[in-house]
């Protein structure tokens, strides 16, 4: 390992808004986000595979009335978004090194207000359906950690994912309510809710000429 990334997983490792492994409070905040890690009662909104924080610490700008948590398993990629809100002063953004498939020992029932799954790994073949942060499996752990009025809200170049998506709610096989979606979000009438907020994969997606999809949608 480098010296560079072990300097970061020391700094994350003394960082009050970077909770992992190690630290007395990981996996001791469920249902106590607000109380003890934010100390206040604002909305909770949580973006899963954050990676550098781009959209965590954007939206935490965007939204100070809001708190935000990052959650990626990768450390170095997270001191990124860290240090940026450190370097703002961003209080209100936080991040959780963990794996996805982990989050519901970090979170409790009715916790979260909204969910952000932003450019995910598309995860093409079938044999790591299971694995696509937008999978039946996936959004049942979304679901219980959602308010019942919450929201997810999904962006992605990939055409597949966002299409493969879609065909769950079209056949059923997940439940949701309050649907809409653009295969052109830069083009439609969702423009402002992404608040121009853009991780380095959409610019990149983007100025390659993809077009970014994005949905958002309620549990039925």
């Amino acid at each position: 390992m480098g010296r560079k990334k072990l300097e970061r997983f020391q700094d994350n490792a003394e960082r009050y808004n970077v909770v992992q492994d190690g630290k007395p409070n990981f996996g001791h905040l469920i249902g106590k986000w607000k109380e003890e890690h934010f100390k206040n009662d604002q909305n909770l909104v949580v973006e899963l595979g954050c990676g550098r924080g781009e959209y965590t610490v954007g939206l935490g700008e965007k939204q100070p009335e809001c708190n935000f948590v990052g959650v990626d398993i990768k450390g170095s990629r997270i001191w990124v978004g860290s240090s940026y809100a450190i370097k703002n002063n961003l209080e209100n953004v936080a991040f959780l090194r963990t794996q996805i498939e982990l989050l519901d020992k970090h979170f409790g029932e009715n916790e979260i207000d909204e969910i952000w799954v932003t450019f995910p790994d598309p995860r093409p073949k079938d044999k790591d359906e299971k694995k696509r942060l937008t999978a039946p499996r996936h959004l049942e752990v979304y679901k219980k950690l959602l308010k019942d009025d919450g929201w997810v809200k999904f962006k992605t170049d990939n055409t597949f994912l966002f299409d493969y998506t879609l065909e769950l709610f079209k056949e059923g096989q997940v439940k949701v309510k309050n649907l809409v979606h653009t295969h052109d979000l830069y083009h439609s009438e969702y423009m402002d809710e992404h608040f121009g907020v853009k991780t380095k994969y959409e610019e990149l997606f983007y100025n390659k000429g993809e077009s970014i999809k994005y949905m958002k949608f309620q549990f039925a």
